[in-house]
């Protein structure tokens, strides 16, 4: 197996204080690294892991199922959990699905997620994904996201969506709604109004579920649906910097 040049999984050493970063759904920890990067200068320990099946070949994320991401995620959080003494989940689309399932499970001090869907889009065909993964094995991204500007031409994720994958990430999101009332720790939501992936109503439906007493929103408008590589990064990134230390702090 053979993970994609550049698309590796990542690791600063801080401080006592852990951030977990997980990218989306056909992306890879690439899409996390800047913010990585960020947040170790804020002398934070951070590790940007690699989900099961991603950043390899398309191939490997069609034998993928829900269990093996989540199973990605638990390996993280006991790698930092063993050189750190608090830990932050912070997921982009499908990560932050991801960082919500189990900060319900695991004892975390926060989660950040960012353009993070609530469901599936409605449509007849999704009761029969795991039949059409045999007759469509790929469906096309179709329109790609305008709003990542500067990092376009070197953004790594595969070109079509598993049509298996998108039955697992479907799964998943069932888990994740059951799961929102058992989250207990601080939230911070970042969306874009920009986002033409997962619609902002998924933001509202996921933050009116939360079981959080502590759960925030920042509301971007120039930027698509890879937040951490758009054009406002940088107050997504200062904004969970200050959501950490102000945990931290109380």
């Amino acid at each position: 197996m053979n993970i994609i040049p550049t698309a590796e999984p990542f690791y600063f050493q801080g401080n006592s204080v852990g951030c977990l970063l997980i990218h989306g759904f056909t992306g890879a920890p690439k899409e996390m690294r800047w913010m990585g990067e960020y947040l170790a200068e804020q002398n934070f320990t951070v590790l940007g892991i690699r989900l099961a099946g991603h950043a390899t070949q398309p191939e490997d994320l069609v034998r993928t199922r829900w269990t093996d991401w989540v199973s990605s995620v638990e390996d993280g959080w006991h790698i930092l959990n063993g050189v750190t003494e608090h830990i932050f989940m912070i997921g982009l689309s499908l990560g932050g699905v991801l960082s919500l399932y189990l900060s319900s499970q695991f004892p975390v001090a926060g989660v950040v997620t960012m353009s993070t869907p609530y469901d599936l889009p409605d449509d007849r065909r999704r009761r029969f994904l795991k039949v059409l993964k045999y007759v469509v094995p790929y469906v096309s991204k179709g329109h790609t996201d305008q709003q990542v500007k500067e990092a376009a031409n070197n953004h790594i994720d595969y070109p079509n969506y598993p049509t298996r994958g998108i039955a697992e990430l479907n799964d998943l999101m069932a888990e994740m709604r059951a799961a929102l009332p058992r989250v207990s720790a601080p939230v911070l939501m970042i969306h874009s109004q920009g986002d033409t992936s997962v619609p902002i109503d998924d933001m509202q439906n996921i933050f009116n579920r939360l079981g959080s007493q502590n759960k925030q929103i920042l509301l971007l408008e120039n930027s698509g649906h890879v937040i951490p590589r758009g054009d406002e990064r940088a107050s997504a990134f200062k904004a969970a910097g200050e959501f950490i230390r102000n945990i931290m702090i109380t």
